[in-house]
């Protein structure tokens, strides 16, 4: 009776679960959940306000081409006692004098030479606003990654749920066989505990299986940005490019991948970095003009006020002669850090290319173990079912019965891994190559 009530306990749990996954109103589609990330994604949204600075900062006047005009005021104001004597002896105190200054207009300084380091300036700017793009295009690429990488994981483990449900079924129909069996004396109650076992154990990998699809879940809405418990259901198919070939890739890789590319703008900026430094051997020369209002007032003056007003200009040059050898310090650094540019580029190369190298090892892998999946589960379901008549006709022991549901859960589970693993690597080769088609 205990064992009874027990089955029928597992039976309504995994009833519960059933329905509770039924009732999800909403279907997650791939392309839906693409589109949401690139609206809500934080990354994404941070990485595209940091590209918009880096070409707000692409101004001629923010490299120094530009003159900086100001307008300039200043006044001071003071009470003093003064005490004259004056040639001819005679002595003039003057107690509580208000003097007064007063001056104000524009003026303008402009570097009109500077050893070509505004234009060493503009350039890097430039670049660094090509850096900002390629991050920008690595954070959405990355993001896509992630979102597509999870949706298939949810199917996988969803399909994962699927079987383990049928695994449920079959033990719940082997209990009550054994227990059929039982009470017509044709099985003892040892073959019904193994059966109530083999369920009991169905539903615990059951139970496993749905934490984790419910984590992945969680994953996703994350990185949609929306509540983490917001429910939803996902398809039930993952489809392989089984198209790729490894030549195109590396070949794709080395015009598209953000590492490598980014690689490439920080060997240029070291490159403009030593035209900055070498800017330091040239003359510096500017022109500075003007327009000044003046008025001041001093009564122990000889004149008790004075009213200035006029336009000035000129020209100041100035060149280094000699700073301690900091220019040959600072042009050695600059070259070190030339070849260490080149030097973390071919790194970057090789690291890419071996990533791609062992990807695509994998993609050709899983890509043979569906085939082989394909075909191992189809043999396992035919040898299953086979076995079923024949424990009900009582052909069979519990423990072949057993076997032969183990295999098919076992084919199964095999064949879905066989299919993410192959989809995963699928996606981080197109990630790599900045080629993941949001479609």
């Amino acid at each position: 009776m205990a064992i009874k009530k027990l089955s029928c306990l597992i039976f309504c749990l995994a009833l519960l679960v059933t329905a509770a996954r039924a009732q999800t109103d909403t279907v997650l589609t791939l392309q839906d959940a693409i589109a949401i990330a690139l609206k809500n994604n934080y990354h994404i949204i941070l990485s595209k306000n940091n590209a918009d600075i880096a070409q707000n900062n692409v101004t001629l006047g923010n490299a120094g081409f530009l003159p900086q005009v100001t307008g300039d005021f200043s006044t001071s104001r003071s009470i003093q006692n003064t005490k004259q004597t004056r040639s001819d002896g005679t002595v003039n105190n003057i107690h509580g004098a208000k003097n007064s200054s007063t001056s104000y207009g524009p003026a303008l300084n402009w570097t009109i030479f500077n050893g070509f380091l505004m234009f060493a300036n503009y350039d890097q700017l430039k670049q660094l606003n090509q850096l900002g793009e390629v991050r920008m295009r690595d954070t959405i690429q990355s993001t896509l990654a992630g979102v597509i990488e999870t949706y298939y994981n949810l199917i996988n483990l969803n399909e994962g749920l699927k079987a383990l449900r049928g695994a449920i079924a079959i033990s719940r129909t082997q209990l009550r066989y054994a227990n059929d069996k039982f009470h017509v004396g044709r099985a003892s109650g040892l073959d019904v505990l193994n059966a109530q076992v083999n369920l009991n154990t169905d539903t615990a990998n059951y139970l496993n299986q749905l934490q984790q699809f419910k984590s992945a879940k969680i994953q996703m809405n994350q990185l949609l940005v929306r509540n983490l418990q917001t429910d939803f259901s996902v398809g039930d198919t993952i489809v392989v490019d089984n198209k790729l070939v490894l030549g195109d890739i590396l070949t794709k890789a080395e015009s598209q991948n953000p590492s490598i590319l980014s690689a490439q703008i920080n060997k240029r900026l070291s490159e403009i970095n030593l035209k900055q430094v070498k800017a330091g051997r040239y003359p510096q020369v500017s022109v500075n003009s003007g327009y000044t209002v003046s008025s001041s007032q001093n009564p122990a003056g000889f004149a008790r006020s004075q009213n200035v007003n006029g336009f000035n200009y000129g020209l100041t040059a100035s060149i280094n002669i000699f700073n301690g050898f900091n220019q040959n310090r600072l042009e050695h650094n600059a070259r070190i850090g030339i070849d260490n540019a080149n030097i973390n580029y071919k790194q970057t190369v090789l690291d890419v290319q071996a990533q791609i190298s062992n990807l695509y090892v994998s993609y050709l892998s899983g890509l043979d173990l569906i085939k082989l999946g394909e075909s191992n589960m189809a043999a396992a379901k035919r040898n299953l079912d086979i076995s079923l008549e024949k424990y009900k006709l009582g052909n069979i022991t519990p423990l072949e019965i057993r076997e032969a549901q183990r295999n098919y859960l076992d084919a199964q589970s095999k064949f879905f891994a066989a299919q993410y693993q192959s989809k995963s690597a699928e996606i981080m080769l197109k990630e790599i190559t900045g080629s993941i088609n949001i479609q």
